[in-house]
């Protein structure tokens, strides 16, 4: 009597592992909640290997920034908090501000005109004009058990690719030596 035989086995080449890294954190809705929440994005940022100064951190700070003072003003429920909540996929970082008021929802992305009707040359309303210029996508979702939650994705590639231009200052020349082309 033989043993049987074992079918071969397909070698699949190694994967490398997928770390997502991910960071969530409730703070007060006021203007005070809305800074520190930036300052600990960027610090945890930077303990991800996100450098303080870096396009990447600069850029998530300001929408950071936006969306947490969204929600403080438009989104405050008074003895709710909101929530932020980052996410450090390869390829993409994502930021999720969450708070408590889903009835009153920003518009949706690509609409035009600014939110509750506020006119182009008034100090507000700007926000989320920013969070589209500077996320590749933006979105509002349902958030469970009440509530929303506006997040914004920026590709990891697209930021660096954006990096690695040569920059030219102002007032220089073609060739960068400050002289005229």
């Amino acid at each position: 009597m033989t043993a049987p035989a074992t079918p071969p086995t397909a070698t699949a080449a190694p994967q490398p592992p997928v770390t997502v890294r991910v960071f969530t954190q409730r703070f007060s809705s006021t203007p005070r909640g809305a800074r520190l929440a930036r300052h600990l994005a960027l610090h945890q940022l930077h303990s991800w290997g996100v450098p303080h100064g870096t396009e990447l951190s600069e850029t998530a700070a300001v929408l950071v920034a936006e969306l947490a003072a969204n929600a403080v003003t438009h989104g405050r429920v008074p003895g709710r908090d909101f929530e932020l909540r980052l996410a450090l996929a390869p390829g993409t970082l994502t930021v999720d501000v969450s708070d408590a008021r889903g009835e009153r929802r920003p518009p949706r992305p690509g609409a035009t005109g600014f939110p509750d009707g506020a006119a182009g040359d008034t100090e507000t309303g700007r926000g989320l004009v920013l969070v589209a210029a500077l996320a590749d996508r933006w979105s509002v979702l349902d958030r469970v058990p009440v509530g929303k939650t506006v997040r914004a994705e920026m590709d990891l590639a697209v930021v660096s690719a954006r990096s690695a231009r040569p920059t030219r200052t102002p007032g220089a020349g073609a060739d960068g030596t400050g002289g005229p082309a």
